[in-house]
């Protein structure tokens, strides 16, 4: 039996989410990764059962680390406006901080491995379920699908975020940069928007 290698293990990681992140599911094949991680297919092996489970095993990780970037000193007690600025300067710095992992996290949102994780998780739907229920029950929120609810509160914010990751904004409008001043302008707007 091999003995496992933790930086082996790190270093595999590390590129199955970076080929993930730039080509999809359709970049990462194990031939492919052990060349990047330069390691053979074999050694690939003792760490992961298979394609599917380091793919599973990489959503878990980065999943439960982009949860708990987001709730970093956030309480569902609070009050609407204060709860869902946190969330935005959370998640934004976790993104501008780990833009792998927030590309990895965005290109396998809508499959079966992130579905999995999200199915077992029990710390986000608890939390945003207790802090949406005290917001509208204190009339802080307009009482909103989910679905909708997400795409006012939070896709303006990756959309800002993906720009500045692009280094340009619309068009040949030229360089775009997401300062404090531009992040607080959209998480105003859409309070307003959401707001009763």
């Amino acid at each position: 039996m091999r003995i496992r290698d933790e930086a082996k293990e790190k270093l595999i990681r590390e590129k199955a989410l970076e080929m993930i992140a730039k080509q999809g599911f359709e970049g990462l094949s194990m031939q492919k990764l052990a060349k990047a991680a330069g390691v053979s297919p074999a050694t690939i092996y003792i760490y992961f059962k298979d394609r599917d489970d380091l793919i599973l095993q990489l959503c878990k990780e980065e999943g439960t680390k982009m949860i708990e970037a987001t709730f970093d000193g956030f309480d569902p007690e609070m009050h609407f406006e204060e709860g869902l600025s946190i969330q935005w300067k959370n998640r934004c710095r976790y993104w501008l901080e780990n833009p792998m992992s927030g590309q990895f996290l965005e290109q396998v949102k809508h499959s079966p491995p992130y579905e999995a994780f999200f199915g077992q998780d029990k710390v986000f739907p608890r939390l945003m379920g207790h802090f949406m229920a005290n917001a509208v029950a204190r009339k802080e929120v307009i009482p909103l699908p989910a679905e909708v609810y997400w795409s006012v509160a939070f896709a303006p914010l990756y959309q800002l975020i993906k720009f500045h990751l692009a280094g340009k904004g619309l068009g040949n409008r030229g360089p775009f940069l997401l300062d404090e001043s531009k992040l607080e302008m959209a998480l105003a707007l859409v309070l307003k928007a959401l707001k009763p």
